[in-house]
C-alpha cells in the first residue's frame, strides 16, 4: 500500500510539474506581421531610435564618428534635416517632448537636446547606466538602458520619478532596446532577437510579441538587427526598422504563431 500512495504522489508531482511547464512556455501569445507598405531607408544607418511627428520620421543613429539625428521623408527616405554628434559619443534612442528632441548616448551617461524645429542644440542632461531607447507618454519620457527596468523621466530635470520591471510570464525580459508608445502599450524591441514586446504600462507585463523575422536583409551581420518603431497616431500606421537595412516597413499584426522559440525562451527564464 505504501508502494502505491509513493506511486501515486510521484504520479501528481510529475503531473502538476507538466501543467505548470505548459502554462509557462504557452501563455504569452505570438503574432506573426504582414507588411502593408515597403519605403527606402539608409543602409549605411545603424538605427537606434526611431519616431514619428508631423508627417515626418526622426531616426537616431550609432557607433563613433557616425551618430546623429535625422529629420526624414517617410515616403522617399530622403534626408530632410540633419545634425551630427561628435566623437566620442554613440548615439542611442530619441524621442520628442514639447518643442525639444531628447537624445540619449550608449555608455557616456550624458545626453543632449535639440530644438525640435531647427536642431539647434540645446542642454545636456546627465544619468546613471546605460542609454538605449526612448518613448513618451505625454507626460513622462520613458528611457531603456538594457535591463528589464524601464524609466519614467520627467522631461523638465530628466530625473528618475518611477521605474517598471518589465515580466513575460514572470521572467523579467532583458536587453529592452527601442520603444514606442502605441496606443496606451510601450512597444519594445529585445535586442539581438526578432521581437516586439507589448508591455502593459501598469503592470510591466508583456501582453504579446510579434515576430518580424521575416522582415530585413536576408543574409545580414549579426550586428544588423531589427530596431526602431515609429508609430503614427493619426493614421494608426507602425514603421519598424533595423540596423543597416535598405528598407523600412510599415506593418500590421498578422496570424498566431506556435512554437516561437525566441518567445519560448524569454518565457521560461531562459534569457
Amino acid at each position: 500500500m505504501k508502494r502505491i500512495l509513493l506511486a501515486i504522489v510521484a504520479l501528481a508531482v510529475i503531473a502538476a510539474g507538466a501543467w505548470f511547464f505548459l502554462l509557462r512556455s504557452s501563455g504569452i501569445p505570438v503574432y506573426a506581421v504582414t507588411v502593408a507598405a515597403t519605403h527606402p531607408h539608409d543602409p549605411t544607418a545603424f538605427t537606434e531610435g526611431l519616431f514619428f511627428h508631423d508627417g515626418a520620421l526622426y531616426e537616431g543613429t550609432g557607433e563613433i564618428g557616425s551618430s546623429y539625428v535625422r529629420k526624414v521623408d517617410p515616403a522617399s527616405g530622403k534626408v530632410l534635416q540633419q545634425v551630427e554628434l561628435p566623437a566620442p559619443y554613440f548615439g542611442e534612442g530619441i524621442i520628442a517632448f514639447g518643442d525639444k528632441l531628447y537624445q540619449v548616448t550608449w555608455q557616456d551617461k550624458t545626453g543632449f537636446t535639440y530644438n525640435l524645429k531647427d536642431f539647434s542644440l540645446g542642454d545636456t542632461f546627465s544619468y546613471t547606466g546605460e542609454g538605449w531607447g526612448m518613448t513618451q507618454n505625454g507626460k513622462n519620457i520613458i528611457l531603456s538602458d538594457g535591463t528589464p527596468v524601464l524609466r519614467f523621466l520627467d522631461p523638465k530635470t530628466m530625473q528618475p520619478v518611477s521605474t517598471l520591471k518589465v515580466t513575460a510570464n514572470g521572467c523579467p525580459v532583458e536587453k529592452l532596446n527601442e520603444l514606442e508608445w502605441v496606443d496606451g502599450e510601450i512597444w519594445a524591441n529585445i535586442w539581438q532577437t526578432n521581437l516586439i514586446a507589448r508591455i502593459d504600462p501598469a503592470s510591466g507585463h508583456v501582453n504579446s510579441f510579434l515576430d518580424i523575422s521575416a522582415l530585413g536583409p536576408r543574409n545580414r551581420d549579426v550586428d544588423d538587427v531589427p530596431n526602431g518603431i515609429a508609430y503614427d497616431s493619426a493614421t494608426k500606421r507602425i514603421f519598424v526598422a533595423g540596423k543597416r537595412w535598405p528598407q523600412l516597413y510599415e506593418i500590421k499584426q498578422g496570424a498566431a504563431m506556435n512554437n516561437n522559440e525566441e518567445a519560448t525562451k524569454l518565457t521560461r527564464c531562459a534569457g
